[in-house]
């Protein structure tokens, strides 16, 4: 009997896997010979470098900007040193991009924009004051959605409730699991500042029920500071829990139509790395320059967490790994196995929107004839038809997609491929569904 599936299976190995890397401290790496900054992303296509070989910077130091269609983007130097030039290396997207090459002097000399401000300067900051200081820091969705923060701070519906997503659902990834363990204060600390800034007089933290060590952890921190009022709440441990939809119904038990911001209903969601992000922006003026990041899978011989320098080439840390495992083909996946862009090399470097580089050892699947199980209906958590929008696809039918198929409505969870029992890569077909609707 077909049914809908919520849970994405992992063998014993890859448990095991998972188990080692959220309970190992974190490795520290935050002094590579060279980092590479991306002039251009996703969201930003153009942009331009402010800086040519042989100039000094100093971490915080604006050395470019990038241009989005209704945005720009500061790129900040994530150490100081000395500018190379530029190279090309692969983007978190899985394009080739251009980078600018810093040699890191590994004196990590502040720029004069940072400096800390006191609990009385911050206690009078105003909504439009957070505005600015994300804004001047590019900070961003560290989840991965790299949308920029600012804007949602520039919202004009009232927010009674911050939401901070912490279920980290994908399968392998542990990067946000130690950040908590390791900097619970940080979190807090973040999230009343968000508070501040709204006016909002609650704030949720939701965590998948299955980690205790993370519940321990966080309300023992919130046990510290009574006067903050913040919650834990236990949610699902299954797959999409972290989609911001699912994530409101289960930790609020606030059901969001669709089309609907979440701020219309007074609720605004930030991933636990960002709001990490938002305490040393408005505490320190200082812009994401080092992120956790996990190097996890079957095929590298020590899955491990690093706290590393935005910037730093993956390669690098796959070497400090132990390197690869096994003489079979690998496959480089970055970011979540669902959701995750692939590798063609491993000459990729990490952004500040990257959580992982997960390499396994290659095992292909033979794609088979639909035999119209309607395995992937029932799993998409959107409702969407990913068999329909597959054929509307190769009719080249752009007003079915925009119309009944609802392609918009599809967040690209990857749930489709997953349980599609022909192995058809529909959620390939979705990506281009989204690209011809637009």
């Amino acid at each position: 009997m077909i049914a809908k599936t919520k849970v994405i299976h992992g063998s014993k190995q890859v448990e095991k896997i998972v188990k080692t890397t959220n309970s190992l401290p974190t490795i520290r790496y935050v002094d590579p010979d060279f980092v590479y900054l991306a002039i251009t992303n996703a969201r930003c296509p153009e942009g331009e470098s402010y800086v040519k070989p042989g100039d000094k910077v100093k971490v915080g130091q604006v050395v470019g900007l990038r241009k989005g269609p209704f945005f720009e983007q500061p790129i900040h130097a994530t150490v100081s040193g000395e500018v190379v030039g530029t190279v090309k290396k692969f983007h978190r997207s899985g394009k080739l991009t251009e980078f600018i090459q810093v040699k890191n002097d590994k004196k990590d000399s502040f720029y004069k924009t940072l400096k800390e401000r006191t609990p009385e300067q911050i206690a009078k900051l105003t909504r439009e004051d957070f505005v600015q200081i994300t804004k001047d820091m590019a900070l961003v969705g560290l989840g991965g959605s790299s949308f920029p923060t600012y804007i949602k701070f520039q919202t004009k519906d009232p927010i009674d409730t911050i939401l901070i997503n912490a279920v980290e659902c994908e399968p392998f990834l542990s990067a946000d699991h130690r950040l908590i363990l390791e900097f619970p204060f940080r979190i807090l600390r973040g999230i009343t500042y968000a508070q501040q800034a709204f006016g909002a007089k609650r704030a949720v933290i939701c965590i998948k029920k299955k980690y205790k060590d993370l519940y321990d952890t966080l309300t023992a921190a919130i046990a510290r500071h009574p006067e903050f009022n913040i919650e834990v709440k236990k949610v699902g441990n299954y797959y999409p829990q972290g989609w911001e939809i699912e994530l409101i119904k289960s930790g609020l038990g606030v059901s969001v139509p669709t089309g609907v911001l979440p701020a219309k209903l007074g609720i605004m969601v930030f991933n636990v790395s960002t709001i990490v992000g938002l305490y040393k922006a408005v505490r320190y003026n200082m812009p994401v320059v080092k992120r956790n990041f996990t190097i996890t899978g079957t095929g590298v011989n020590v899955p491990q967490n690093f706290r590393v320098r935005v910037g730093t080439s993956i390669k690098e840390l796959i070497d400090y790994s132990k390197g690869y495992k096994g003489d079979e083909n690998k496959v480089l996946i970055l970011g979540g196995p669902m959701m995750g862009a692939n590798l063609v090399r491993d000459d990729a470097v990490i952004t500040k929107t990257c959580t992982s580089c997960i390499i396994l050892n290659e095992n292909k699947e033979t794609e088979e004839p639909c035999v119209r199980c309607a395995s992937c209906v029932y799993s998409c958590p959107a409702g969407l038809q990913p068999v329909a929008i597959m054929q509307a696809v190769k009719n080249n039918d752009k007003e079915a997609l925009k119309g009944k198929l609802n392609i918009r409505a599809c967040i690209l969870c990857g749930m489709c491929s997953y349980t599609c029992t022909s192995k058809i890569h529909l959620t390939d077909y979705c990506r281009k569904a989204k690209k011809m609707a637009m």
